[in-house]
């Protein structure tokens, strides 16, 4: 079997290229990789066994993220990992240059996720990092949910992830400045022709149309924080003192971060009063209520090492703890 990257450049997103009505049924992840070979092998392989197919776009890489993901495609097939080289150079969000740049150039981060996204061809769809290391029940239960049509079709299930970070003893914890990954912005949907990727001078937003959000549960174990470079390596930061990127990433230099325990994070995120009445008239506020709500029922372990245990792979937790 003939494998090998796929290369793209000049491509300028149009909505008929979500091929809406030529989808398959079944669910697709797409990825968009700057410098990922920390965990991206991790990644993909602890989400392969719940998706019909990984679309992997990679850019501007200068480590072994092309190696590494060409290897995973001879083992698993073009048509499961298919892996495509976005060769314009994309500016990083938080940048001047993404600020700046029209959301249908090339070299915008809007339209680099917006090629990723119509690169899939299965009727569901979301998006995967790098950096995630999939919660296998709870992601076998949502993507199970997708195929066997028990899901709603005009819902977007939002998920989310806990962020890890060494503690100063030597143990895994969650960094207590940013202790959760996805507050509405991340989940499974169902491609339309409403659905796909706007500008935001801060970042890339994400246009769901129609579909009301639904907390699904936490799915995957965010590592960012693992990464040698806490995964502000791509954020150009030298070139962008300024973005909200850099002050994050100060902050952590500068010790403003500390490890906690699940049972803190349940403690300090429980929704009270205020939130729970905040919920009723907003249904951003309601998903990080039910998101937050649910900490002490996904994660009872008396320890991080004991729930990533619990919730994982061994051949894959054995390379985090």
């Amino acid at each position: 079997m003939t494998t090998g990257p796929e290369a793209v450049s000049g491509y300028r997103f149009q909505v008929s290229d979500l091929r809406v009505d030529d989808r398959r049924p079944g669910v697709s992840a797409f990825m968009r990789i700057r410098n990922g070979a920390d965990w991206l092998e991790v990644s993909i392989r602890s989400h392969m066994p719940f998706f019909d197919e990984i679309v992997a776009v990679y850019n501007q890489c200068t480590d072994a993220t092309p190696e590494i993901l060409l290897r995973l495609q001879t083992e698993f097939g073009p048509s499961r990992l298919r892996v495509i080289h976005y060769l314009d150079q994309v500016h990083p969000p938080g940048s001047e240059g993404h600020a700046q740049t029209d959301p249908s150039s090339p070299n915008s981060l809007v339209n680099y996720y917006n090629f990723s996204l119509i690169s899939t061809r299965y009727k569901y769809a979301t998006k995967l990092d790098d950096d995630h290391l999939a919660i296998t029940e709870t992601t076998q239960r949502v993507t199970d949910g997708l195929r066997n049509g028990t899901a709603s079709p005009n819902t977007m299930f939002c998920f989310s992830g806990l962020n890890l970070f060494p503690g100063t003893d030597g143990n895994l914890g969650i960094l207590d400045s940013d202790p959760i990954s996805g507050g509405g912005d991340i989940g499974f949907f169902p491609v339309t022709s409403h659905t796909y990727f706007v500008h935001d001078r801060r970042f890339e937003r994400f246009r769901r149309g129609s579909l009301r959000r639904e907390f699904a549960g936490y799915l995957y174990w965010h590592l960012k924080y693992l990464k040698r470079d806490m995964g502000f390596g791509n954020y150009e930061l030298d070139k962008n003192p300024q973005s909200r990127y850099a002050r994050r990433h100060t902050a952590l230099q500068n010790g403003n971060g500390n490890a906690i325990d699940l049972r803190q994070l349940s403690r300090v995120r429980t929704p009270g009063i205020a939130t729970k009445l905040l919920a009723l008239f907003s249904e951003k506020s309601a998903l990080v209520a039910s998101r937050n709500a649910a900490i002490a029922t996904a994660f009872p372990d008396g320890s991080v090492r004991e729930a990533i245990e619990r919730t994982t792979q061994r051949e894959f937790n054995a390379h985090v703890i």
